[in-house]
């Protein structure tokens, strides 16, 4: 390609000048194309050939060793940092929620995801985040990566000229292209791939269902998102003709409406009361000491328009968020591994406090699926009372089948973290609350690993042979975690505990909780650093 061939193909992929910082969007789908013949585009019109299928696999069961999760596919990293980094340095796993999800070798317990020996798998409750998606809608001006954008072009057009150098040079062209709230194409390639995994690991629990001559119920909510992943995911598992081989039911996601999957509707104090704490104090004592060398050094690069820690963190989730939307970001190479990690701790303190061990409404959330959950376990009626729980969904044995093998639901990441919360899985609380002024040696908290894009759960219940009673056992991205000081539950190499055992801690847990409080009492979270709980619940009630 001669150089000016080149330029022409750059022009035509940004707006006309001033184009730096401004906004790019395509429109899809096309709602009038001028070709659609429908009469000349037949689709069935042969034969189809040969279909025998074939019978399910059992990876769980049958492979000598677990397929991990590494790289994410199509994705590019920057070719350098400003510094060198270790040789095992990652970047894809420091971006908190907006990393793809990776196999996590282990959460204490040297054990794979593969069927201990003398167990076989009698059922599957799996749980999981939608794929990768372009930056939520914000109503702040100036807010995110289309804030920083907006600001830049404005000023442009106000007359303001800035200008970039170094390895900033490129800000200088920078159009912003993503669009809001949906899924990216990798994020639809995760939903994809990711129920083909489930299919190969877990398929013959399908058998069940065609023993019985019933289809799986799959649950999702009605964001525009979670429908596509929970899509994507069906036709990854059951193929093209996913439609006729199993049931969806979609929850609604609004105000007035009880969803499990997306609980804070029903619980005004998830936006009222804490609100006040969603802007974190620990978060705003450690964005600027993690970025206090950093500031300086990005604004040496940029003349004429004055940068803040908030947009040089700004820029760090832009990287993210045009990597997993266009496959490469020129931001992330502008930040070292020391601040990648510094970056990564950021978003594990904003999780710990908004979503889960941390969050004084994060329990409260959380208690409606596991009384869904518990309720599957025990092939018992549901109580919907106290919790975002839908009565109307939940006391349909259409709607919301009981003894079967296999269960899909789909939701948020805060809500993935409202439900481990709530599960009182405390292994994940060890190191907490976390600090604002440095980075713990070792936490138990990280949030890539517990709430990237398309973070799931396997809840594996198992029949073994040397033991009398049913296994449970809690597997998040690979990952085994372990049960042990959950109510009556053991010790055990593999992390099981008897269903038994572990429904009786979850009914403890459920007894104890307080919905009506944490949602809709009185109550104020204590300023500053002084509020420091590790368990998702709200400050008592007076005595």
């Amino acid at each position: 390609m001669k150089a000016e061939d080149h330029e022409h193909s750059i022009a035509s992929f940004r707006p006309a000048a001033p184009y730096a910082g401004s906004t790019l969007a395509a429109t899809r789908p096309i709602t009038n194309p001028s070709n659609l013949v429908t009469s000349l585009f037949p689709t069935d019109n042969g034969p189809a050939g040969p279909t025998p299928t074939g019978a399910e696999a059992g990876l769980i069961a049958t492979a000598a060793s677990y397929p991990m999760q590494a790289h994410p596919d199509h994705l590019m990293g920057p070719a350098s940092l400003p510094k060198p980094a270790s040789e095992d340095f990652d970047i894809f796993k420091y971006w908190g929620n907006l990393s793809p999800w990776y196999s996590v070798p282990s959460f204490g317990l040297d054990s794979s995801p593969l069927v201990p020996e003398g167990c076989r798998v009698s059922a599957l409750h799996f749980l999981h985040r939608h794929g990768a998606r372009y930056p939520t809608a914000t109503t702040g001006k100036g807010v995110g990566p289309a804030g920083l954008a907006g600001r830049l072009h404005e000023a442009i057009v106000a007359g303001n000229k800035w200008s970039a150098s170094g390895e900033l040079d490129f800000l200088n062209d920078w159009v912003w292209m993503l669009g809001a709230d949906i899924l990216t194409p990798f994020g639809r390639e995760q939903m994809f791939k990711l129920g083909v995994d489930l299919r190969i690991k877990y398929g013959f629990l399908l058998n069940n269902f065609t023993e019985s001559q019933t289809l799986p119920v799959f649950r999702t909510e009605s964001q525009d998102r979670m429908r596509a992943s929970s899509e994507n995911f069906a036709l990854g598992f059951f193929g093209e003709r996913a439609r006729e081989q199993y049931l969806v039911s979609i929850t609604v996601e609004a105000p007035g409406f009880n969803n499990t999957l997306s609980p804070y509707y029903t619980c005004p104090n998830s936006f009222n009361a804490t609100k006040a704490y969603r802007q974190n104090p620990v978060l705003q004592v450690w964005i600027p000491k993690y970025l206090k060398d950093t500031l300086p050094r990005i604004q040496g690069m940029l003349e004429g328009f004055e940068l803040t820690y908030t947009d040089v963190f700004t820029m760090q989730t832009t990287c993210a968020y045009e990597t997993v939307a266009l496959g490469y970001s020129a931001f992330c190479g502008l930040f070292t591994q020391e601040e990648w990690e510094g970056f990564e701790y950021a978003w594990d303190i904003y999780f710990w406090y908004d979503s889960g061990w941390g969050s004084p409404t994060a329990r409260a959330l959380g208690i409606g699926y596991v009384k869904e959950l518990v309720a599957r376990l025990t092939e018992t009626p549901i109580d919907v009372h106290d919790s975002t729980t839908n009565s109307t969904l939940d006391d349909n044995p259409i709607t919301f089948p009981l003894g079967n093998s296999l269960y899909v639901d789909a939701t948020h990441e805060t809500v993935v973290l409202n439900i481990l919360t709530a599960l009182n899985l405390s292994s994940f609380a060890t190191t907490g609350p976390l600090p604002g002024d440095h980075i713990p040696e070792k936490r138990s908290f990280i949030a890539s690993q517990v709430v990237p894009f398309g973070t799931n759960v396997q809840f594996q219940v198992l029949s073994c042979a040397a033991l009398p009673d049913p296994q449970i056992r809690i597997i998040l991205n690979d990952g085994v975690i372990p049960l042990e000081g959950l109510g009556g539950c053991p010790y055990q190499k593999d992390g099981m505990c008897s269903v038994d055992t572990f429904v009786a801690a979850e009914k403890q847990v459920l007894e104890e909780s307080d919905w009506s409080w944490a949602c809709k009492g009185d109550w104020t979270v204590p300023p500053g650093t002084q509020w420091n709980t590790t368990t998702g619940d709200a400050p008592p009630r007076e005595a």
